[in-house]
């Protein structure tokens, strides 16, 4: 077992020079030692089953506390609205300082990764952190270099991730003592204060979402899975709309469950891992991911264990947002070297607890631009102290922490790649039909899989459409297994006049939304919002 009294002291060196002095580092550790230091340092224990369970002082991202650097080219290209929030270099330039001198004399775990698939686009990151577990959840979720690429590895990002530095918001110029701050100009990513490991990955996933537009790369967050005849499929949704369960189909080699990007050439995945969320998984409907959250190598977190070790998925008593990172060849049906051509077809998941929306219906180019920039979803009750109602959630691009740059310019780019690849667009909602939660029913995972079945197949290309007259939105009159009432959500209400007033409930909600996305789109997108005077 490694300590740090058996690793040399050296001065390792970050960007421009920059150094931690007299460091212990552990370089690119592998997944036994990872596991002994993590124990060591009294980080998590091994499950009976395998996995590392560990607990972390926040059980999710903390986008508030996220910043970036303001400078001459960020000041012109990042949107700054919503999740994307300014600071100065200086700031970011005085942490660095704290960071560097707090660091020294510690052990450190440094892994040399990729973040992406595709050579042609992916970044060369230094990752450092003082957590053993952290290193082994960048050494699941990332691409790690062959032997050959490490020998000449020149990192182009520097992640430096000290969980126990915490920020004085009085003196440093952060919110709160938790930070994540970017820095463009030197390629830079500091964090402190949060033990929560996502941060890690997506702090980088958000800079490529900035800099692959640039390359005429659209970046996405989605999923991607590939047919026999090689047909790519992408699946973007918010969290709780099925984008990991659907885009996990037996008969389809998935490419990555989170963040692709889309190039002149096809699709690539930006990880080397998957992220799940595995609160209450059931090992019948999604056996696969199940497996992963008894393998050695998965980190489990926040997962609770019962008197035997063994994980419990059940328990949410920590936090409803228990995870499990895993690398992807731990699921068996995926498609070697996580790329694949150009989609055919793209699928924007929402779970409406108002109960309003098509199952499935077929967009427009102003339609999928709309939907894309309003990226709607709903909370349910209970999901969140006070939330009593379905509530609408609207996250720019499906993603919107993680997007620096205006929604219509991703926007623009998805409907150029859609328009050269002509792909189909397809708008599906996994959650409430015959009304409105706790008034209707959760839509038949059945009937939502033949959907696709049949959107991805070709089956509804020769189907009559019919349009709602509230959002517009062309839907299927007969799809082969699914019942005739269920395909137009108007049909599966009993009370008609209650479906008419939550709709237009829906649609004004809508138009609410994007009033602050008007000046950026074009006016054929603003034209096709919803009607909630139909």
């Amino acid at each position: 077992m490694t300590t740090p009294d058996s690793i040399p002291a050296q001065d390792f060196t970050l960007n421009d020079g920059l150094t931690i002095k007299n460091a212990h580092i552990h370089l690119n550790p592998g997944v036994d030692e990872l596991y002994n230091d993590a124990i060591r340092l009294g980080e998590g224990v091994k499950a009976a089953t395998g996995p590392l369970t560990v607990r972390t002082n926040k059980t999710g991202r903390s986008p508030k506390d996220r910043f970036i650097v303001e400078d001459a080219e960020t000041k012109e290209n990042v949107w700054w609205e919503g999740f994307n929030v300014p600071i100065g270099a200086s700031v970011f330039d005085n942490l660095l300082e704290k960071m560097l001198a707090y660091a020294e004399g510690k052990e450190l775990f440094v892994q040399q990764v990729y973040a992406g698939t595709d050579p042609a686009h992916r970044i060369a990151c230094q990752m450092i952190t003082e957590m053993a577990y952290h290193s082994l959840f960048i050494h699941n979720m990332f691409v790690r270099p062959s032997a050959e690429e490490r020998k000449n590895f020149q990192a182009e990002w520097t992640v430096l991730n000290i969980p126990s530095f915490k920020a004085d918001p009085a003196v440093d110029g952060t919110r709160t003592d938790t930070f994540i701050l970017v820095n463009f100009g030197k390629k830079m990513i500091i964090a402190g204060g949060t033990q929560y490991a996502g941060e890690n990955k997506k702090g980088i996933f958000g800079v490529l979402n900035y800099l692959l537009p640039a390359k005429g790369v659209m970046p996405m967050h989605c999923s991607a899975n590939v047919g026999e005849d090689g047909d790519v499929a992408l699946f973007f949704g918010l969290s709780g709309t099925g984008k990991t369960t659907l885009s996990a189909d037996p008969s389809r080699k998935l490419i990555g469950d989170d963040e692709h990007g889309w190039t002149d050439t096809g699709v690539f995945n930006f990880e080397g891992g998957c992220y799940a969320k595995v609160i209450n998984l059931n090992a019948e409907a999604e056996p696969a991911i199940y497996q992963t959250t008894r393998n050695y190598g998965t980190v489990l977190e926040n997962v609770v264990l019962d008197a035997s070790g063994t994980p419990d998925l059940n328990d949410g008593s920590l936090t409803e947002n228990t995870r499990s990172a895993y690398p992807i060849d731990q699921i068996a049906n995926i498609q070697p070297g996580s790329v694949g051509g150009i989609p055919k077809n793209v699928v924007f998941l929402t779970a409406d607890a108002f109960g309003v929306l098509p199952p499935l219906s077929r967009l427009t180019p102003e339609q999928m631009m709309y939907q894309f920039i309003s990226g709607f979803t709903a909370k349910i009750p209970g999901t969140e102290q006070g939330v009593t109602e379905p509530t609408p959630t609207f996250s720019t691009c499906f993603g919107a922490p993680f997007m620096p740059r205006h929604p219509g310019e991703y926007a623009r780019l998805l409907a150029q790649k859609v328009k050269e690849s002509g792909a189909k667009v397809w708008l599906v909602n996994t959650g409430w039909t015959g009304g409105k939660y706790g008034e209707g029913h959760r839509m038949s995972i059945k009937h939502t899989r033949a959907l696709i079945n049949a959107a991805l197949s070709g089956e509804l290309d020769d189907v009559e459409f019919k349009r709602d007259p509230f959002f517009h939105l062309d839907i299927p009159t007969q799809v082969p297994g699914v019942p005739s009432e269920v395909l137009n959500p108007r049909d599966a209400w009993a009370d008609k006049d209650a479906y008419d007033e939550t709709a237009r409930k829906l649609a004004r909600m809508f138009r609410e939304n994007f009033r602050r996305f008007e000046s950026g789109v074009d006016q054929a997108v603003t034209d096709s919002m919803p009607n909630p005077d139909a």
